[in-house]
């Protein structure tokens, strides 16, 4: 398979040297100001501009010395992004935070005044989207998503960058942090990690969740009471995900903690899996939002140059099992794909 020069370019400024994506997420916005407001103990709508920008500024700084990119958002991430590492390249969102709530679907909308060719002049290096996808939902909500997705590679295709899409699986009206949702997940995953692989989407990265809940993988650290599968179960859900992936794909941390998410990292490498990385942000910088909601931004800056960097360093040391995203290709460097 041939990637075009853009493309090639983008890819290895988000990668290390071994071609592993090794990046950090810093592209929240309504759940961060949720969460700041909430340790504050003020109205979200009191939580300002400035604020957010302070606190992705000092996340940045801070962690991307150990990264290999980190993901911002245009909204509140830019003036970020200049203090970011010489080391690390830039991912920018291209999504709306949240999505529409008025109708069934959790349908997604773009950013009213931005464009793949305006974030590539802003500085990206590679385009992210976050989808929130399940292929159950009825034909006619997931026809709609699929015309968007092929939108949106087509526009990364004509100004040739990296198009990487977040998939996040959900079922309306279910509780998906419990047993009964764990148990569909795997399919979810596949089944996902299946259709946006197909050529007509021009995704170049999959971003995807695990295909198990590991608070219900029995056996491990993460699983404290009933569970829905075997450790060998879970492997096996990892090995059919990655199968069904034709595309590169790297696992975003959910939300998770930074002990679940590298117990997690263990196990996939346990299972053979040639993931290509990952995109990991509440998992290294979570717990540091009461820190800097309570005490500013010097205690966030303390924090996170001795746990922030704890939590990633943590992480990393499990992205040695990761394979490099051209070895997706069988190609030994980005250089045989020409």
């Amino acid at each position: 398979m041939k990637i075009t020069p853009g493309k090639q370019k983008g890819l290895k400024a988000v990668s290390d040297s071994r071609g592993v994506i090794a990046a950090a997420a810093m592209d929240q916005r309504g759940s961060l100001k949720s969460a700041i407001a909430k340790d504050k103990g003020i109205d979200k709508n009191a939580v300002t501009s400035k604020m957010l920008e302070e606190f992705k500024t000092a996340v940045v700084r801070v962690l991307t010395p150990h990264a290999s990119a980190i993901l911002l958002d245009p909204e509140y991430g830019l003036p970020a992004a200049l203090a970011r590492a010489k080391n690390a390249g830039l991912l920018l969102a291209y999504e709306n935070s949240g999505y529409d709530n008025t109708k069934p679907g959790r349908l997604p909308d773009l950013l009213d005044v931005w464009s793949v060719r305006r974030l590539a002049a802003a500085g990206a290096d590679s385009i992210k989207i976050l989808l929130y996808y399940t292929p159950f939902d009825p034909p006619n909500i997931n026809e709609h998503k699929h015309a968007w997705v092929e939108r949106i590679g087509s526009e990364c295709t004509a100004v040739d960058i990296p198009f990487f899409l977040e998939l996040v699986g959900y079922e309306e009206d279910a509780d998906e942090k419990g047993i009964g949702f764990a148990r569909k997940k795997p399919d979810i995953v596949a089944q996902s990690m299946a259709e946006f692989s197909k050529p007509q989407y021009g995704v170049d990265v999959l971003k995807v969740e695990v295909p198990v809940n590991m608070a219900f993988v029995a056996g491990t650290k993460s699983c404290k009471g009933e569970s829905a599968y075997t450790r060998d179960e879970a492997k096996e859900h990892f090995l059919r995900a990655a199968t069904a992936a034709k595309r590169p794909f790297i696992y975003l941390s959910a939300g998770v903690s930074n002990d679940v998410f590298t117990e997690t990292l263990e196990l996939a490498a346990e299972s053979g899996v040639k993931f290509s990385g990952v995109l990991c942000g509440r998992a290294t910088w979570k717990d540091a939002i009461p820190v800097y909601a309570k005490q500013g931004v010097k205690a966030l800056e303390d924090w996170l140059s001795d746990q922030g960097v704890k939590n990633i360093s943590n992480v990393n040391d499990r992205l040695k099992a990761a394979s490099p995203w051209f070895s997706f290709y069988g190609a030994a460097s980005p250089a045989a794909l020409s």
